[in-house]
C-alpha cells in the first residue's frame, strides 16, 4: 500500500521558516512526480508545489514562489518542502501526494494518494 507521512510542521512566527518532510513507501518513489498540497480551514485543497520524478523540473503556486523550495532524494524515498518568509496565510494542513501516473511531468499533473498531513501554523 502507498504510504505518505508528512512531518515537520509546527507553530512559527511570521517571517520564520520550516522544513517539511515526507517519507514515502509502498511504491517506486523515483518513478513518480510528487506534489505538496495544503488545506486551510474552510478552504479547498490548494496545490503548493510539484517536482518531477528526477528532481529536475519544479513548479510553484504564485502565492509561494520565491519563498518555498521543493526537493527530493530518490535514494531515501523522501520529499521536502523548505518554507521561508512564512505568512499567516500559509497556515494550513500540508500533505504530500504522488502523481497518478509514473514517468510523467507537467505543472498541474494529477495526483492521488495524499497520506497523513502536518499542521503549519503561522502566528505571532
Amino acid at each position: 500500500d502507498v504510504q505518505l507521512q508528512a512531518s515537520g510542521g509546527g507553530l512559527v512566527q511570521p517571517g520564520g521558516s520550516l522544513r517539511l518532510s515526507c517519507a514515502a513507501s509502498g511504491f517506486t518513489f523515483s518513478n513518480y512526480a510528487m506534489i505538496w498540497v495544503r488545506q486551510a480551514p474552510g478552504k479547498a485543497l490548494e496545490r503548493v508545489s510539484s517536482i518531477s520524478s528526477s528532481g529536475g523540473p519544479t513548479s510553484y503556486a504564485d502565492s509561494v514562489k520565491g519563498r518555498f523550495s521543493i526537493s527530493r532524494d530518490n535514494a531515501k524515498n523522501t520529499l521536502w518542502l523548505q518554507m521561508n518568509s512564512l505568512e499567516p496565510e500559509d497556515t494550513a494542513m500540508y500533505y504530500c501526494a504522488k502523481a497518478k501516473s509514473p514517468r510523467m511531468w507537467y505543472n498541474d499533473i494529477p495526483y492521488d494518494s495524499t497520506g497523513q498531513g502536518t499542521q503549519v501554523t503561522v502566528s505571532s
